[in-house]
C-alpha cells in the first residue's frame, strides 16, 4: 500500500504558511523556502506563496476566506493545481479547502511522506513509509467519512454490523500491527549484524538532508551510494567496514536526513533506522555551509540527535561544500573540532580521515585486526 498521489502531470503548487500564536511571520517564510525545496524535489513547480498572520488558525479553512479567494483566482490565472500548506491540515480543512479552492489541497506531512514513498528502495524503508502513512491516516478517518454520513444517514444507515468507517480503522489498525511485527523481525535482524560488529569503532553521518552525507560517504569508504541533488535521497542507512588507512576495522554508516517539522510517524518508524547513530562511537554531523540557513540546520540537527538518545555522542562538525562558499568562517564549538571539506572536490578529507584514524586507535572498545 502506497499512498502517493498521481504524478501524471507536473504539479503546479501554491504554498502557505500561517503565523500563529508565537510564530514569527519571518521564520515562516524561511520555512516556507524550505516547503518549496520539497515541493519542487517532489516535481512540484511553485508558482505562489503566501504567509497570513492571525492569532489562531481558523477551525474551518485553517486560513481566512479572504486568502481562500486570492487562492483561487491565483490558481485560475496560472493554472496552478494544488495548494501546500506548511502546517498539518485537519481532514475536515482539507476539504473544506478542496471545495472552496477546486484543486488539491495537501499539508506539509503529506508531501513528505509522499517523497518518502516514492524513494523508498529498500524492503525496510518501503515497511517504514508504508506504516508512517498508515499512522498519519488513522486518526483522520474520522473526518474523511463526515460527508458520507451526512449524504447518506436515515435508513440503511442504522442496524446491526459494523460502519464503513469502523470497518476501515479496523482494516488500517490489522495492517498497522502486521508491518510492526514485519518491522520488528527486520529490527531483529539489524540487532545480530550490529552485535557483530559490537566492538568495532562506528562512524556514523548525520545531518540535514542534501548537505552531502552521501557523497561524503563514498569518498570515506570507496562506495558507490547514490546522490543526487534533492531532498531525502538516502532513506535508509548504509553500513561499509573499512579497515585500509585505518589501524582496524571502521564501520561507516550513512543515515537518512533530518529536517525541520519532520512528521512524528516517520521519527517513530524509522527508529530502527536511526539506531545505528545511537549506538556509533562517533558522529560526523555534516553541515552544507553554502546553506545560508546552515545555523539553524545544524541547531535542528542536534534536536533531532537529542531526542534518539544521541546527543551525548562525541561528534565532529564537518562543514560539506566549502568549494562554493570559499570565505565561509563558522564559529569555533568549544571541545568539537571542525573541518572545512568539500566531498565532490575531495578536498579537506585528509585532514578528516586522520581525525577519525586518530579517534579509532585511541578508542577503549576498539579491537585491532591483522
Amino acid at each position: 500500500m502506497v499512498l502517493t498521489y498521481g504524478k501524471s502531470q507536473t504539479e503546479k503548487a501554491f504554498l502557505v504558511g500561517l503565523a500563529h500564536g508565537s510564530a514569527r511571520r519571518a521564520d515562516v517564510a524561511e520555512s516556507l523556502e524550505e516547503l518549496a525545496r520539497l515541493a519542487e524535489s517532489a516535481g512540484a513547480k511553485v508558482v505562489g506563496k503566501r504567509v497570513q498572520s492571525r492569532p489562531r488558525p481558523d477551525a474551518a479553512l485553517f486560513i481566512g476566506k479572504g486568502l481562500v479567494e486570492e487562492i483561487r483566482l491565483a490558481l485560475a490565472e496560472c493554472q496552478g493545481n494544488c495548494v501546500i500548506f506548511d502546517d498539518p491540515l485537519s481532514a475536515a480543512q482539507q476539504r473544506n479547502l478542496e471545495e472552496a479552492i477546486g484543486v488539491k489541497v495537501i499539508d506539509r506531512n503529506i508531501l513528505i511522506l509522499d517523497i518518502f514513498a516514492t524513494r523508498a528502495r529498500t524492503a525496510a524503508a518501503r515497511l517504514q513509509v508504508e506504516l508512517a502513512q498508515l499512522e498519519y491516516t488513522l486518526p483522520r478517518l474520522a473526518g474523511a467519512w463526515v460527508h458520507f454520513s451526512k449524504q447518506y444517514g436515515g435508513i440503511g444507515a442504522k442496524g446491526p454490523g459494523e460502519t464503513q468507517l469502523e470497518i476501515d480503522r479496523r482494516r488500517v489498525r490489522i495492517k498497522i500491527e502486521y508491518l510492526k511485527k514485519k518491522l520488528e523481525k527486520l529490527g531483529v535482524q539489524r540487532a545480530t549484524q550490529r552485535k557483530a560488529r559490537q566492538r568495532l569503532f562506528k562512524v556514523a553521518l548525520v545531518g540535514y538532508t542534501n548537505a552531502g552525507k552521501s557523497t561524503l560517504f563514498n569518498v570515506l569508504t570507496k562506495s558507490e551510494v547514490g546522490t543526487a541533488n534533492q531532498l531525502f535521497t538516502t532513506l535508509d542507512s548504509t553500513t561499509r567496514a573499512m579497515s585500509a588507512g585505518y589501524p582496524g576495522q571502521v564501520v561507516f554508516s550513512d543515515t537518512v536526513g533530518f529536517i525541520h517539522k519532520l512528521p512524528h510517524q516517520l521519527v517513530e518508524s524509522f527508529k530502527s533506522t536511526l539506531e545505528e547513530v545511537a549506538l556509533a562511537d562517533l558522529l560526523l554531523q555534516v553541515i552544507d555551509c553554502s546553506d545560508p540557513g546552515w545555523e539553524k540546520s545544524s541547531a535542528q540537527t542536534r534536536k533531532v540527535l537529542i531526542e534518539i538518545g544521541a546527543g551525548d555522542i562525541p561528534y565532529l562538525l564537518v562543514y560539506n561544500k566549502v568549494d562554493s562558499n570559499p570565505e565561509f568562517d563558522p564559529v569555533p564549538v568549544s571541545g568539537v573540532p571542525s573541518f572545512l571539506i568539500s566531498a565532490t572536490k575531495k578536498t579537506g578529507i585528509a585532514a578528516l580521515k586522520a581525525e577519525i584514524v586518530a579517534r579509532a586507535a585511541t578508542a577503549a572498545n576498539f579491537v585491532d585486526y591483522p
